[in-house]
């Protein structure tokens, strides 16, 4: 009754299930795996935070590779602003999704070398090309808390165009390209700068990250493994259901034949009499 299974149609439906399960199933594991990283740096996220505050040179150093093992570490800088050489930072948003920029000046520290402050967004001017009011930096000496980040890259920003920038205007917050501006040693990665903050509204200090939130990837893992097993469980359902269809057709077709009348048989003639 299920030789039907081995007719081309069926053939090409048990082969595409075939190559659904394992496809489905992988596709589970991906969701698991990006919901257990979430979890992982929502963990490292909420460690570093709430660590208390360390001189960010005991972290970094000119030409250092943030870790990521450091993202967020909550760090403190001392020294003096290098107004002169302060930059804006391109299409960067705010809290409410406003385009404008991220403010980056160097403090050289009191103790030598230099480090780069992200002191937070403030909005575009009506000419993007042209310098934006910015409020001053305090004069003399400052220490600054904020998170340790590490260098922006075209790799890890997916942006790829950096040539034909207006004055004092970068693409990227990497301590490299900031250290060759400015011909000298700058440490690696920058801190997000947390306090003091702003006498005004601007520059408008950025959010910590959300460690609370882990996303839907875990109800997304269960959904493609339930759909792996809904596969197999069509496929049985859908043969069942023709198999029954064919019986009963063939039923019908076996009740029709022998509801049919017996043709009639024609008359014989009467032999002729002398």
């Amino acid at each position: 009754m299920y030789r039907f299974l081995l007719t081309r149609q069926w053939l090409i439906l048990a082969l595409l299930a075939l190559v659904l399960i394992p496809t489905m199933v992988e596709l589970g594991f991906w969701q698991l795996h990006r919901h257990e990283h979430r979890v992982a740096q929502n963990s490292l996220i909420s460690h570093n935070l709430k660590a208390k505050p360390v001189p960010v040179a005991t972290l970094t150093s000119p030409g250092h590779t943030v870790p990521r093992s450091d993202y967020w570490r909550a760090v403190t800088a001392t020294g003096t602003y290098d107004t002169k050489h302060e930059v804006v930072v391109r299409r960067r948003t705010s809290t409410d999704g406003s385009v404008g920029f991220h403010v980056l000046i160097p403090l050289d520290l009191k103790g030598g070398g230099t480090v780069l402050v992200n002191r937070g967004w403030i909005p575009t001017a009506d000419d993007q090309h042209a310098f934006p009011d910015i409020p001053a930096v305090p004069t003399g000496e400052v220490t600054v808390t904020g998170r340790l980040k590490a260098d922006e890259t075209t790799g890890t920003s997916g942006i790829k165009d950096l040539s034909d920038l207006p004055d004092r205007q970068v693409m990227l917050i990497n301590s490299a390209q900031q250290a060759k501006a400015l011909s000298r040693p700058v440490l690696g990665g920058y801190i997000e700068q947390t306090a003091p903050e702003p006498s005004g509204d601007v520059p408008e200090l950025i959010e910590a990250p959300d460690d609370s939130s882990i996303g839907p990837h875990m109800a997304y893992a269960v959904q493609w493994w339930l759909f792996a097993a809904g596969v197999p469980a069509g496929y049985v359902v859908l043969a069942r259901r023709e198999k029954r269809d064919r019986v009963e057709a063939a039923a019908k077709a076996e009740a029709e034949g022998a509801g049919d009348p017996e043709p009639e048989q024609p008359e014989k003639a009467a032999p002729a009499t002398a």
